[in-house]
């Protein structure tokens, strides 16, 4: 059983801060400033959502942190959690996903936040809380060395908890960020975990500020690597291609989409994970042998990336 004691501002405070860290990392390679923009929730709490659009390396680069609460838990959390119904809660994290313009760096999204139904005054019960999250790398070329660093990273940042988390994560990770309806991974995965509380709350916490901690070493120096190669026509519409799958899931499957929209979230923070450009074809293939075919053939498939 986890301790229940937990410490809300602590949350809050790192979770602001991580914000603001990775604002500011990107905004240097990117050489463009974030928009910063506040904003409050009619039934309890707000936020701040950074956006970063038209940029020289990012096309789309969106940070939000929200801290939300309310009386009445929306369906996304009471189908997992029904003991949880009829509690006050606050929910608060950060979300991130970055479309960039070059096709040759992939797609990254990162989340990490916190939980909590309110034990009742009247009753003799305790509070219900969870840490959450996680990140995944879409690519639309794939590159092994930048696979296996982002599985590295995300590896080591786990280690100090339990050698367990990260075979164990990165297995939710893939089952997850699976379209069900394409019978496709959405990428290479990472780690995703949810309802975490096992280790109680000050190490839960601070595994969770692992996972938040490495975001960075994880996927910036792939970008690096990756910026400045040449591409054309086909690979732009190769990707704008692949982005439709990153939409479909985020609009069908994603849960943190759904509680936002259920919670009567801020629509324009909770979609800010939606790429600029996007298209749909017909049952469209790669050609046989294309370094588009390779995506699916040696990229898309369930893969142990560090060979343990």
């Amino acid at each position: 059983m986890a301790e229940q004691q937990t410490n809300l501002n602590a949350v809050y405070q790192y979770l602001q801060g991580l914000q603001n860290r990775i604002v500011e990392a990107v905004e240097l390679i990117d050489g463009k400033n974030f928009l910063n923009d506040s904003w409050q929730r009619p039934e309890g709490g707000g936020g701040t959502s950074c956006m970063l659009e038209e940029g020289n390396v990012f096309e789309r680069a969106g940070v939000g942190f929200s801290h939300v609460k309310g009386n009445k838990l929306p369906p996304a959390a009471t189908t997992a959690h029904p003991e949880a119904a009829g509690r006050t809660w606050e929910a608060m994290g950060v979300s991130l996903v970055f479309h960039p313009r070059n096709p040759y760096i992939p797609t990254v999204h990162m989340n990490v936040r916190f939980f909590v139904a309110k034990a009742q005054a009247d009753k003799d019960e305790q509070d219900i809380w969870w840490f959450g999250g996680g990140m995944d790398l879409t690519p639309y070329y794939g590159f092994e060395e930048d696979a296996v660093h982002f599985h590295r990273s995300c590896r080591d940042a786990l280690a100090p908890y339990g050698q367990d988390l990260y075979p164990s994560f990165k297995k939710h990770c893939d089952e997850y960020f699976h379209l069900k309806h394409r019978n496709e991974p959405r990428g290479i995965g990472g780690i995703f975990f949810d309802d975490f509380n096992k280790l109680g709350f000050e190490q839960s916490f601070a595994m969770q500020k692992a996972v938040g901690d490495a975001f960075v070493s994880a996927y910036l120096p792939i970008v690096q690597r990756r910026k400045d190669l040449e591409f054309g026509e086909q690979e732009r519409d190769f990707q704008a291609y692949r982005r439709g799958r990153y939409v479909e899931f985020n609009l069908v499957f994603d849960r943190g989409t759904l509680f936002g929209l259920q919670s009567n979230g801020r629509t324009e923070s909770i979609l800010l994970s939606m790429p600029p450009i996007v298209k749909w074809r017909y049952d469209w293939k790669p050609e046989a042998g294309s370094a588009e075919a390779k995506l699916y053939t040696d990229f898309l498939i369930d893969k142990n990336w560090l060979g343990l």
